[in-house]
Formats: structure tokens, C-alpha cells, sequence
């Protein structure tokens, strides 16, 4: 059994993580000695008792290791020690990093500089497009843009950076071969073009409510500040702004309708002292010395990368919409066009998804 095949039997023996594997190699040197060392002697290591020191002993021979590796490799997915040097160094950093890390795709050095944008599941179309445009104009600044990948918000921050051609990572609370949501395969499969996916749980490992509250850790860790996008009082997005705070990462958060619940978590946080966002100079401006490495040049950054390929008459259309319903009477108006080629052209933009219609004859960008 080599080392790597010693430390992974352990990573999937039930109770141990990274302190109680850095305590054990204290006493005895390496993965390998772990799994030979005897009953008693094992525990004889603090934090160990009899019923860890057991599984060690007995259970961890019962994991066919093999086949993990194997659907790994199936799978295209990398298995990282917290030994080896492609581990990311950001993530060392937090209190409890996990012992192996699952990675399908890549994680660069330039990816130190992440923002994470997360949110409800449940959330408002204003949400949606929101965590869209922050995901979009932070990733052409030069962040990566690290989320959940579930439903809803983190779905479209992922999005967002995806479709400014940026950099993303998404941090699953299962095992990389049972992508979640089911809906989001596709996704999945345009993130690892643009960054990974990643998680610190066993191929296998089926999404369980237990596992995101410590997967949120690992959304922070890899970022140097968390965004909340919409949010109710319960909300995952509270946890992953908890464990930036005690990371020391800075806490974002864009405010919504008074009357809307999924407004009440981020106010929350902006009167606990997250900073209130309103455009991304507020997020950069907050990253002090960190900034300077972003692409900050004068040159306009486009709004909106899908516009580039729409004709002069639809690029006008195009950019008197926004993320809040607007009447078409209204829009007839700003555009000073007739009635008939305003109506065609938000047509055409609908056909090409770049405008959503809704009740009563309002348009938002989709």
C-alpha cells in the first residue's frame, strides 16, 4: 500500500479529518504507520477513543479504495492530499481544510483572487439576475467566482462568469459522481471549461442536508470575500457568511424589497455590519491592496458579452433593459421608434433569450 492509498483509506474511514489526522501522524509518522499501529497504541493519541481507534483498525480495511480511484479516473477527477503541493494554499489557511480534495478540472494560482456570490434557492427574478451580473462584471474585473451550484442564486453566479468567459469554481455538498442538482449536469460540465468542481466527499457520497453547512466552509475558504444575494432568516447563505467572518474574510451583501423574504437574511447581515452593495466598485473597493491586481483599465468593460453579437437596433433595445420590469409603453418611449419595430425587436431578443416577457406586457433582461 503506498502512502496516498493510506491516506485515502483514512480520509473515507467515518471520523477522521484533517486534526485528527495531523494528531496521529504526530505519533506516528505517515498514513502507512496509522494503519499498522495496534488498537491500544492508537489509543493512547488524544481525541482518539476506543471506537475511532476501532474503525481505524477494522473498518478502514473494508473500503475498497481501488474502486474509488478507479471512478476517479473514470470520472476525470483528480484526488489532491492536503500533502501534495496542487492542493490550494488559500485553503490550508482555514481552521479545518479537508484531507483530500476531489477536483474535476483545474484550480490556478490566479484563482486566489475569488469573491464567492451565493443565495437562496427559492429567490425573485431581481435575484437571479443580480447574482447574474455581479458573477459576470467581477469575473471580467479578473475574480473568480466561487458558489454551491445549486438552484437558484449560485446556479446564476456561475452562470454570469461563465458567460464573460471568467474563471469558476463550484463547491458540491456530495461526491463528484453524483452531480446535484440533476439539472445542472450541463452546468457542471461548462464549469470544469472555466475552472472546477470540486468537494471533499467520496465519489459516491449522495447530497445529504447534512453535508452543506461544512461544504459552505470551503465556499469561503477559497474566496476572499462572500457575497449574499437574497437570503431568508434560515438560509445555507447565513452559514457560509458565518464562516467568513470567522475566516476573517469580508461579508457582501446586496439589499432587496422590505416586503420580500428573501430580502430579510442580507438585511440582517448589512445591519450586523456586512457592507451594503450596490455595483461591484463597492466589492472591490473593500479588497484594499488586492484590487490593484485586477483589471482595472480605463477600457469599458461591456455590460452585457451577449449583446456583442445583436445589430445596431437590437443593441439599443437591449440596453434600456435591466433586471427590473419596464412596460413596453415605457420602453417605446426612451427608444423614440415606432410602436411596430420595438415590439419585433423584443421579439427577437426574447427568441434569442436575452429578454424575458412578463405580465402585462413588461420586459426584463433575461
Amino acid at each position: 500500500m503506498t502512502e496516498f492509498d493510506a491516506l485515502l483509506r483514512l480520509n473515507m474511514t467515518k471520523g477522521i479529518g484533517i486534526r485528527t489526522y495531523i494528531a496521529l501522524v504526530e505519533r506516528f509518522g505517515s498514513s502507512e504507520a496509522i494503519l499498522a499501529a495496534p488498537r491500544a497504541a492508537l489509543e493512547t493519541v488524544p481525541g482518539i477513543g476506543p471506537k475511532l481507534a476501532n474503525a481505524i483498525v477494522e473498518e478502514s480495511r473494508t473500503i475498497d479504495i481501488a474502486a474509488e480511484i478507479h471512478l476517479a479516473k473514470e470520472k476525470d477527477v483528480q484526488i489532491i492530499p492536503y500533502t501534495s503541493e496542487q492542493y490550494p494554499k488559500h485553503l490550508k489557511t482555514i481552521y479545518d481544510p479537508p484531507l483530500v480534495l476531489y477536483v474535476k478540472g483545474n484550480i490556478l494560482e490566479a484563482d486566489i483572487l475569488a469573491l464567492a456570490i451565493v443565495g437562496a434557492r427559492r429567490c425573485t427574478y431581481y435575484g437571479l439576475s443580480q447574482a447574474e451580473r455581479f458573477g459576470r462584471l467581477l469575473a471580467q474585473r479578473g475574480l473568480c467566482i466561487v458558489s454551491g451550484m445549486a438552484r437558484g442564486i449560485d446556479t446564476a453566479a456561475h452562470r454570469g462568469a461563465i458567460g464573460s468567459h471568467g474563471r469558476t469554481i463550484a463547491v458540491l455538498g456530495c461526491g463528484l459522481g453524483v452531480i446535484y442538482p440533476r439539472e445542472n449536469i450541463e452546468l457542471a460540465e461548462q464549469i470544469v471549461q472555466h475552472g472546477a468542481i470540486i468537494s471533499e466527499f467520496p465519489m459516491n457520497t449522495p447530497p445529504d442536508f447534512r453535508n452543506f453547512p461544512p461544504r459552505n466552509r470551503l465556499i469561503s475558504g477559497l474566496s476572499l470575500g462572500v457575497l449574499v444575494v437574497e437570503s431568508s432568516l434560515k438560509s445555507g447563505s447565513l452559514i457560509t457568511a458565518q464562516w467568513a467572518l470567522e475566516q476573517g474574510k469580508e461579508v457582501f451583501a446586496i439589499p432587496g424589497n422590505i416586503d420580500n423574504i428573501y430580502s430579510r437574511g442580507t438585511h440582517k447581515l448589512i445591519k450586523e455590519g456586512a457592507k451594503l452593495v450596490e455595483d461591484i466598485t463597492d466589492i472591490i473597493q473593500e479588497l484594499g491592496p488586492i484590487a490593484e491586481t485586477l483589471n482595472m483599465s480605463d477600457a469599458p468593460i461591456t455590460n452585457d458579452p451577449r449583446s456583442l453579437s445583436l445589430n445596431s437596433q437590437e443593441k439599443k433595445i437591449f440596453s434600456l433593459l435591466s433586471s427590473s420590469p419596464q412596460d413596453i409603453d415605457e420602453i417605446i418611449r426612451i427608444a423614440k421608434l415606432p410602436a411596430s419595430v420595438v415590439t419585433s425587436t423584443l421579439l427577437i431578443l426574447e427568441i434569442k433569450k436575452l429578454v424575458k416577457q412578463l405580465s402585462g406586457k413588461r420586459f426584463v433582461k433575461a
